[in-house]
Order: structure tokens, then sequence, then C-alpha cells
């Protein structure tokens, strides 16, 4: 669920749907833009950015084979999930940030507490932060 705080800061309260977050987001706007040049100059740039942003390409690649990792898994975590009657995890992000995690229960209580600490956000009652500290 998507909200806003008095302070126009944006919200997502959810569900977590895996037993683990996401850890490599983002890398393809760590990319600089490429010289558009048809010239040799242009290629020259073109081949020394290639080169210096190769870890960045590669950063890219572990994220997308995380994300494949996490499409091939979901059909069966969310299947414990229902089989075994798992707890859901629901988590606050600022942002995209994760910012507040905590057990809520079956399918119906986290529901419920979703709703919840979307309406508290929306008050101007910030959770406790317990993710993300260093």
């Amino acid at each position: 669920m998507k909200v806003t705080d008095p302070r126009g800061q944006t919200w997502r309260v959810t569900r977590r749907w895996v037993p683990w977050r996401r850890r490599l987001k983002g890398a393809w706007e760590l990319m600089p833009s490429l010289p558009h040049g048809d010239d040799p100059v242009s290629m020259v740039l073109t081949v020394i950015i290639l080169i210096v942003c190769l870890p960045i390409l590669l950063l890219a690649l572990i994220a997308g084979l995380e994300f494949l990792a996490l499409l091939v898994v979901l059909p069966f975590a969310i299947l414990g999930r229902m089989l075994f009657g798992q707890h859901w995890t629901i988590e606050a992000r600022r942002g995209w940030e994760p910012f507040w995690e905590e057990q809520a229960g079956s399918w119906r209580q986290s529901g419920q507490a979703i709703r919840d600490v979307s309406g508290a956000i929306a008050q101007g009652h910030q959770p406790p932060r317990n993710v993300g500290q260093d």
C-alpha cells in the first residue's frame, strides 16, 4: 500500500513474499550516458567508458540473475506459506529504502497490520527504524 506522510514523503507498506530482501537494486542508474557521435573520438570514448563501467555491468548481470532466482523460487515460497501456515512479514519502505519490518501473522492479520501501519504513517506516526541501521 502506498501512503504519503504529512511531510510529503512516500512510504510503501507491503508483505514480503520471500524470506529475504533483494540486495542488488538500481545498477543501471549507475551507468553514465554514452557519447552519441559516429566519429572516431566518440567511439574511443565509448570503449573507454564501457571498460571503466565493466564492474557496473557485471553487477547488473548479477542483479538480473538474482531476479531470475526470485521468479523461480516465488511460486514455491507462496505454496509453502499456504501449506505450512508460515507467518507473513510486513515492511515499510520510505521511498524504496527498507525502514521497518515486523512479523504479522496470517494473511488476514498481515492485511490488517498493513492498513494499521499505513494509517499511522498517514497521520504522521513514523514506525521505529529497525532495518538498515548501521
